[in-house]
């Protein structure tokens, strides 16, 4: 089995079949970690993790887990941030990768749009899911695994 293993912050994660596809392609072990039953394919190198349901419990147990040569895919802005203090890699739904040169004002616009929220404003939200965001996660994918089999 591989030194290099996926993560799933699964919860809301809309892009589970395809980071299933990219791990059967390289033969890695993938977690999907939730705070509530999910649907996984059959498949020893993929293992579902329930965990307690509470604030951070989920990213607290992928953080905990994921090194160096692992790959976190989430949306989650404050776990991107541990996952790459970890040194590990991590890639939003969207395809796009959190780096180190970018974590910074991401945790930085998150707080801003917490504070807005909590005077009152609303924000709107994250923009549609779109069909590009999904080949662009298969290519960040691909790249992450890539960049991760150079670490191993």
């Amino acid at each position: 089995m591989s030194e290099i293993r996926i993560f799933i912050d699964a919860d809301a994660c809309p892009v589970k079949d395809e980071a299933y596809k990219v791990a059967a392609r390289y033969l890695l072990q993938v977690y999907v970690v939730s705070n509530s039953f999910i649907m996984t394919p059959k498949s020893p190198m993929i293992e579902r993790v329930v965990v307690e349901a509470g604030p951070d419990i989920a990213d607290d147990w992928i953080a905990e887990r994921a090194g160096k040569t692992d790959i976190v895919v989430t949306n989650d802005i404050p776990l991107a941030a541990r996952v790459l203090t970890n040194g590990g890699q991590a890639i939003g739904a969207n395809g796009r990768p959190f780096t180190h040169d970018t974590i910074g004002s991401a945790l930085a616009g998150r707080a801003i749009g917490e504070h807005m929220r909590s005077m009152g404003e609303i924000t709107g939200g994250p923009k549609p899911f779109e069909a590009k965001d999904r080949s662009r996660f298969l290519q960040a994918l691909d790249e992450a695994v890539n960049r991760a089999r150079r670490k191993v």
